[in-house]
């Protein structure tokens, strides 16, 4: 104990006091009839000679505990350390026996110099004595004016020894069992380090660094790394460690510092800071001042320790504040452990019993890498002998709170004040008393069942978000105040937002998220997550113009997908749950799209019942993405089988039983039955139009198929008269930036271009893209499949390079759009190849293709089309490379897949039989092509009919081989 063992005693009570939030000694003096007014202001100010009563002591202790838990709803950070009964117990048998020493000590009051001892500090490098200001001698007494009121009132002031140096101030943590040295560490050492030049805004070395960070990240354990290896190296004369809990603390704190420096105990705390900081801008003594646990920049903006050459400041806190940034202040947001840092954590936590460190990496996942988590993990498994992998599985059990895994708080590691359970509480009480007030804790809730990894601001903006938080507040919300309330959760370090990254700008830590779910009541937390869900499909574009933003709102619809549970289906499915799947489809993720809807029929099966019509549209999405997949006439057979059930449930009529018609149709003909899909929608269309009407988009949607399917039966200027009439009716009804017209536009075009005129097919390709730029974006993939039209039609108009070039061009862009993977980009390069091929490269067309199969294999399987179709070209092409045999072999082989996978009669199949013909017969067996061609031609008739194309085609090379066959013969 140093100077005035009274003084120092007081000034330790009245730290407590502080701690507790600065009580009033009335608030005090009710809290138990030992504590009057006038005894607490004699203790608090150390103006006794005989040590107070223990009972006395003790009391006012206690009420600071339970008064101080009253006010922040827990006890705040220090204060449950330093009102430990078994402390105050020391201290006050120490204070009795020094005073029994020391009897002619007179009271604080009496305004005399302390002739204690001073017990010698350490001794770890030169010793200073310390004066007033850092180089006068200490000042007995000073006498200021205070008050005019009838004379002059002196603010009376004690003197008493200084300290030597080195000295050290304050109760620094202990370092954490297993602490780990980290990359945080080093980028303090970076910011503080003289001469360097890691700094933010100055000319010159960061002297105050300030941690920031989320509640359990380890700032406080990196500030006592920093300062206790500074100590050890005698590389500080000074070091102070003041505990933040209010302005309050820091003031008597400096107060209390500033009388063992100077000799001069203020009677005035404020007085007795002022001195201090005086002394630090003067001193030449190396000091290291630490702010643990800022609980807001208004309780420090006084109060900065002054830039001084030898003087370094390492402030922790939870804030973010622009108030916290200053000249010469490096701030470090402080982060989790990286992977590695926790391993190695939990690998040296639980040395001593190795066998459970089983697990460990995945339960450090688990628990989002966070320093807090991991140590109470630890305890808990060491008390519980339980393996990491044991432990996850108490983590992940939804039926568990967080807390009912965590350690009693008698077991807490490392000093820990509170579980994680409570770890954020008081700073999402802050976070709600700022302004906008009332709206942080809200808007916590909802990013509480979303997608850690990143949330739109959207989200928090959209009309269901806004509609709640003025229900609980009980006035009108704006969106600007939402974002503001997403600032305060920011400024107190519970959320990320970065306006960097638009669709990922709110980030949350998982166990954050869990606490907030986990505080919500049985009745509201459903509520919570439909409202959020709501959110979700509101903010959702109709056109997915940014596939980072599509891939986010799946990923934060997963979130509250699995957040909610079966309350997702309650009443119904929510509709956002389907826009998740389709929109996997969308943008050709076809296989995950088709298991994203098996696991949602299983769902709505076992919530909703077989015939709900939710779970009736899921089996229309399953089947439609099944098609997509590259399954047709599995598609085709489920959407029948769909039909079924709609007719028996929701009747003929019924626009979803007409839609299942439709998709019958299409599916047919995507497996060959070109003839049935035509029949099939001639007779929708008459129910179309006598249920929805003529002007109704589903009507208008079955007269694009009919065209369609005009086109695929061999009369493309019959489709193409057919797409013009939709597309006036389209542009009346539904306006030129629709998305259905633009559709009709695009295939306008296309069966012009196999109507013959290919130059402009190119032309109105271009004309589309235009306005596809416009209304949809440059990165959207029918503007993207537009820009692959206008390459192959420019190519079929005979510019092979301007094709090649912009193909190169697009494949760039979907590679960096859609990626590698996706079917657009094995399109494109498909079509690459093929110009290769056309502009007199065989050999390059095929290496090409061979690439590409091995790729469509990986992705599509083998029986997809679109890997027969390579298989195809890569037999066509190598036949062109000059070896018809192995063509011929390869097309044998290709044939038997195809009668498999698409039956008999499909075109792709006939077209492989028209490529073995002729192949057979440049291989030098002209008997053999004919015989091919007149099988083939019998075939075609009867699916295609006598003017189909490929029936012409069909005829004229059976033409040609019989003339090379007479030839030879004669």
């Amino acid at each position: 104990m140093q100077g005035d063992p009274r003084a120092r005693f007081a000034e330790q009570l009245r730290e407590v006091r502080s701690l507790a939030g600065g009580l009033s000694l009335s608030a005090l003096a009710k809290c138990s009839p030992v504590l009057t007014t006038s005894v607490l202001s004699t203790v608090l100010r150390g103006e006794f000679t005989r040590a107070p009563r223990w009972e006395v002591v003790w009391a006012l202790v206690t009420a600071c505990r339970t008064l101080g838990a009253d006010q922040f709803g827990n006890l705040p950070r220090g204060l449950r350390d330093l009102s430990a009964e078994q402390v105050w117990r020391d201290r006050h048998r120490a204070l009795v026996e020094v005073l029994e020493m020391h009897k002619t000590i007179p009271a604080a009051a009496d305004n005399t110099a302390s002739h204690l001892p001073v017990a010698p500090a350490p001794q770890a490098g030169p010793t200073h004595l310390v004066g007033n200001m850092g180089s006068q001698a200490p000042v007995d007494q000073m006498v200021q004016a205070h008050t005019i009121n009838g004379g002059v009132h002196q603010y009376h002031q004690t003197s008493r020894p200084v300290v030597a140096l080195p000295y050290r101030w304050g109760t620094v943590p202990l370092r954490a069992g297993a602490f780990q040295d980290r990359d945080a560490a080093r980028m303090i050492e970076g910011a503080l380090g003289y001469g360097d030049a890691v700094v933010l805004t100055s000319d010159g070395p960061a002297t105050t660094s300030v941690l920031s960070g989320l509640g359990g990240v380890g700032k406080t354990q990196l500030a006592v790394d920093y300062a206790e290896r500074q100590w050890d190296a005698h590389e500080i004369d000074l070091l102070v460690w003041v505990t933040t809990g209010s302005r309050e603390a820091i003031v008597s704190s400096y107060a209390g510092l500033a009388a063992d420096l100077t000799g001069v105990e203020d009677a005035d705390p404020e007085q007795g800071a002022r001195r201090l900081l005086g002394w630090l801008a003067s001193s030449t003594a190396r000091w290291l001042v630490v702010l643990d646990d800022v609980q807001s920049p208004r309780d420090v903006r006084d109060w900065w320790p002054p830039h001084s050459p030898t003087g370094r400041v390492v402030v922790t806190t939870r804030r973010r504040d622009a108030a916290l940034r200053g000249h010469r202040r490096r701030v470090v947001e402080v982060g989790v452990f990286s992977e590695a840092e926790a391993l190695a954590y939990l690998e040296e936590a639980l040395a001593g019993q190795a066998h459970l460190i089983d697990g460990a990496a995945r339960l450090a996942a688990e628990l989002g890498l966070l320093p807090v988590a991991l140590a109470q993990a630890a305890a808990y498994t060491l008390d519980r002998a339980l393996t990491c992998a044991e432990y996850r599985v108490l983590v992940t059990d939804r039926q568990r709170t967080l807390a009912s895994v965590l350690p009693d708080p008698e077991g807490l590691p490392d000093q820990h004040e509170q579980t994680v359970a409570a770890t954020w509480s008081l700073s999402i009480e802050h976070a709600n008393r700022l302004p906008p007030i009332g709206l942080a804790g809200v808007v916590l809730e909802v990013a509480s069942v979303l997608d850690p990894n990143g949330i739109p601001v959207e989200v928090f903006t959209a009309p269901a978000v806004l509609s709640l938080l003025a229900e609980r507040t009980g006035r009108e919300v704006s969106a600007d105040q939402a974002r503001e309330g997403l600032a305060c959760l920011h400024r107190l370090s519970l959320i990320t937002l970065d306006a960097r990254s638009p669709a990922r700008a709110v980030r949350v830590h998982g166990l954050v998220q869990r606490v907030t779910r986990e505080n919500q009541s049985d009745e509201a937390l459903p509520a919570l997550v439909r409202l959020t869900a709501d959110a979700l499909w509101e903010v959702w574009p109709e056109v997915e113009r940014d596939p980072q933003l599509a891939q986010v709102l799946r990923a934060n619809t997963d979130a509250v997908a699995v957040a909610g549970g079966d309350r997702m289906w309650e009443p119904d499915g929510h509709e956002v749950l389907f826009r998740a799947g389709n929109s996997l489809g969308e943008v050709g993720l076809v296989a995950e799209a088709v298991d994203y809807f098996q696991r949602l029929y299983a769902t709505a099966t076992r919530c909703l019942g077989p015939d709900h019509p939710d779970t009736l549209t899921t089996r229309h999405n399953l089947a439609r993405w099944r098609g997509q997949a590259g399954d047709p006439a599995g598609a085709a057979t489920a959407f029948e089988a769909l039909l079924t059930d709609q007719l028996r449930v929701l009747g003929p009529d019924h626009p979803s039983t007409l839609t299942t018609r439709s998709s019958i149709a299409y599916w047919r003909g995507e497996a060959g039955d070109l003839a049935g899909a035509a029949a099939a929608l001639e007779e929708l269309l008459t129910d179309r139009l006598r249920v929805l009407g003529s002007d109704h988009p589903d009507t208008l949607t079955t007269r694009h198929n009919i065209a369609r399917s005009r086109g695929q039966a061999g009369d493309p200027a019959g489709a193409a008269a057919a797409l013009e009439e939709l597309l006036t009716d389209r542009l009346r009804i539904l306006g030129s930036d629709h998305p259905h017209t633009l559709t009709t536009r695009h295939n306008l075009a296309r069966w012009r271009g196999q109507a013959g005129d290919p130059a402009g097919a190119a032309a109105a390709f271009e004309a589309l893209l235009t306005d596809q730029l416009r209304v949809l974006g440059p990165d959207h993939p029918s503007t993207l499949t537009t820009r692959h039209e206008i390459a192959y039609w420019r190519g079929e108009a005979g510019d092979l390079a301007g094709a090649t070039a912009a193909f190169e061009e697009l494949l760039t862009d979907e590679l960096r759009v859609l990626g590698p993977d996706h079917p657009h980009t094995l399109i494109t390069r498909h079509n690459i190849a093929g110009g290769r091929g056309q502009a007199g490269d065989p050999a390059g067309a095929t290496a090409a293709l061979e690439e590409l199969l091995t790729d469509r294999l990986r992705i599509l399987g083998p029986d997809h089309p679109h890997t027969l179709t390579t298989r195809h070209n890569l037999a066509h092409w190598r036949g062109q490379a000059g070896d018809p045999a192995w063509s011929a072999a390869a097309f044998e082989a290709l044939l038997t897949d195809q009668l498999r996978v698409l039956g008999p009669d499909h075109p792709s199949t006939l077209t492989t039989r028209h490529n073995i013909a002729h192949w057979r017969g440049q291989a030098g067996d002209p008997a053999g092509a004919v015989t091919a061609f007149e099988e083939l031609l019998a075939d075609r008739l009867r699916v295609l009919g006598p003017d189909h194309p490929h029936t012409l085609t069909t005829r004229n090379n059976l033409a040609y081989w019989r003339n090379r066959l007479d030839r030879e013969d004669g």
